[in-house]
């Protein structure tokens, strides 16, 4: 019989990470449930490593997985068709990579994309206006890819300090999702970030470089990254160079 959940109310605080259910249990990670979606129940959540993740018509379910999957940016995979996509994207006029320019828009699209074997979405329209709310107050993020003067893919995040959070992407063009993140991981690089949290392993990540660590490592590196100075939620163009050091910059 699985342990009993935590139920949150407004102003409890989270259990400790290490109270998660645990492999043998129905949902191993799901650490409490309850609670709201204000931006300071989730700041505090991403501060101890922990996130909401629910389903419609589902209370707010956090969670804590052991382990973490994360996207260590040294080890991101740059490959060959990707490169090449890049390099294209970087040297014409008409590509640019934009942060936080349409942030409702890069997580309304996150939310509605069809996902293959998944009916409905976790971003529910609640989720929806915590993160938005949460990107007013300065801590979540869009990283936007932009052709032609048209939105065609992107991802949002979190970011507390240099510690930072995946969440979802999205592409309405090929390989839009993969060019956003790929300015992600060049701004980290730049930055001295040294990995990306992606909360759960899929085949897709790994494709990319993504690797399961201990729970207690991932925590360690939230406790250290959290509280250095936070990035500078700006892209230069010269930090395609992080990823693409003999692409010549574009003029």
């Amino acid at each position: 019989m699985p342990p009993q959940l935590p139920w949150l109310e407004t102003e409890d605080l989270f259990p400790a990470p290490a109270t998660a259910w645990g492999p043998d249990d129905p949902a191993p990670g799901l650490l409490a449930a309850g609670g709201s979606l204000d931006v300071l129940r989730l700041r505090a959540a991403y501060a101890q490593g922990t996130f909401p993740w629910y389903g419609p018509g589902q209370p707010i379910l956090w969670w804590a997985p052991d382990p973490r999957m994360v996207l260590p940016v040294s080890e991101f995979r740059l490959h060959r068709s990707l490169r090449k996509t890049l390099q294209a994207f970087r040297t014409q006029d008409h590509c640019e990579i934009r942060l936080d320019h349409a942030f409702k828009e890069v997580i309304t699209a996150c939310a509605t994309k069809e996902r293959e074997g998944q009916a409905g979405t976790w971003i529910v329209p609640e989720m929806v206006e915590a993160y938005t709310r949460l990107h007013a107050a300065g801590y979540a993020h869009s990283v936007e890819t932009w052709i032609h003067g048209e939105l065609v893919g992107g991802l949002y995040c979190v970011a507390l300090g240099r510690a930072v959070f995946g969440e979802s992407m999205f592409a309405h063009a090929t390989d839009a999702s993969k060019i956003a993140l790929s300015a992600l991981v060049a701004l980290c690089r730049h930055h001295g970030v040294s990995m990306i949290d992606c909360q759960q392993n899929t085949g897709h990540l790994a494709f990319l470089g993504g690797r399961e660590i201990a729970r207690t490592e991932f925590l360690a590196h939230v406790e250290r990254a959290r509280n250095e100075p936070p990035l500078t939620w700006a892209f230069d163009p010269v930090y395609w160079n992080a990823l693409l050091p003999t692409l010549a910059p574009k003029a």
